[in-house]
Protein backbone atom coordinates (compact mmCIF):
# COMPACT_ATOMS: atom_id res chain seq x y z
CA UNK A 1 0.00 0.00 0.00
CA UNK A 2 1.26 3.80 -1.11
CA UNK A 3 0.99 5.88 1.62
CA UNK A 4 0.19 9.70 0.95
CA UNK A 5 2.35 12.36 3.25
CA UNK A 6 1.15 15.26 1.64
CA UNK A 7 -0.65 16.40 4.73
CA UNK A 8 2.75 16.27 6.81
CA UNK A 9 4.97 17.84 4.42
CA UNK A 10 2.27 20.54 3.91
CA UNK A 11 2.48 21.04 7.75
CA UNK A 12 6.15 21.36 7.72
CA UNK A 13 6.14 24.05 4.74
CA UNK A 14 3.19 26.00 6.79
CA UNK A 15 1.31 26.08 3.71
CA UNK A 16 -2.36 25.41 3.27
CA UNK A 17 -3.92 22.75 0.64
CA UNK A 18 -5.40 25.34 -1.29
CA UNK A 19 -2.62 27.79 -1.81
CA UNK A 20 -1.06 24.70 -3.18
CA UNK A 21 -3.27 23.75 -5.34
CA UNK A 22 -3.54 27.37 -6.61
CA UNK A 23 0.11 27.26 -6.87
CA UNK A 24 0.60 24.03 -8.96
CA UNK A 25 -2.63 24.85 -11.12
CA UNK A 26 -4.48 21.74 -9.55
CA UNK A 27 -8.22 21.64 -8.70
CA UNK A 28 -8.81 21.63 -4.23
CA UNK A 29 -10.86 18.79 -4.95
CA UNK A 30 -8.39 16.68 -7.06
CA UNK A 31 -5.64 17.52 -4.31
CA UNK A 32 -8.14 16.48 -1.90
CA UNK A 33 -8.44 13.03 -2.69
CA UNK A 34 -4.61 12.69 -3.62
CA UNK A 35 -3.94 13.54 -0.04
CA UNK A 36 -6.45 11.41 1.72
CA UNK A 37 -4.73 8.55 -0.02
CA UNK A 38 -7.79 7.34 -2.35
CA UNK A 39 -6.51 8.68 -5.66
CA UNK A 40 -5.48 5.22 -7.69
CA UNK A 41 -2.49 7.44 -9.75
CA UNK A 42 -0.94 10.35 -10.03
CA UNK A 43 0.92 12.18 -13.23
CA UNK A 44 4.40 12.33 -12.74
CA UNK A 45 3.96 16.54 -13.60
CA UNK A 46 1.74 16.73 -11.01
CA UNK A 47 4.29 15.64 -8.77
CA UNK A 48 7.05 17.10 -10.28
CA UNK A 49 4.84 20.49 -9.74
CA UNK A 50 4.34 19.05 -6.36
CA UNK A 51 7.65 18.62 -5.70
CA UNK A 52 8.65 22.22 -7.18
CA UNK A 53 6.16 24.14 -4.94
CA UNK A 54 6.95 22.06 -1.34
CA UNK A 55 10.82 21.78 -2.33
CA UNK A 56 11.12 18.36 -1.84
CA UNK A 57 11.37 15.10 -2.87
CA UNK A 58 8.76 12.30 -4.10
CA UNK A 59 10.05 10.14 -1.40
CA UNK A 60 9.14 12.85 1.30
CA UNK A 61 5.67 12.54 -0.34
CA UNK A 62 5.15 8.85 -0.29
CA UNK A 63 5.97 5.78 1.25
CA UNK A 64 5.67 2.45 0.78
CA UNK A 65 3.89 0.16 3.52
CA UNK A 66 3.10 -4.03 3.04
CA UNK A 67 -0.39 -4.51 3.44
CA UNK A 68 -1.52 -6.87 6.59
CA UNK A 69 -2.85 -9.74 4.80
CA UNK A 70 -0.01 -9.99 2.26
CA UNK A 71 -1.95 -9.07 -0.74
CA UNK A 72 -1.65 -6.13 -3.38
CA UNK A 73 -3.79 -3.06 -3.52
CA UNK A 74 -5.92 -5.15 -6.01
CA UNK A 75 -6.83 -7.75 -4.05
CA UNK A 76 -3.71 -10.26 -5.50
CA UNK A 77 -1.87 -12.46 -3.34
Amino acid sequence: MIIVNLDVVLAQRKMQLSQLAEEIGITLPNLSILKSGRARAIRFSTLDAICRALDCQPGDLLAFEPDKDGGSADGEK
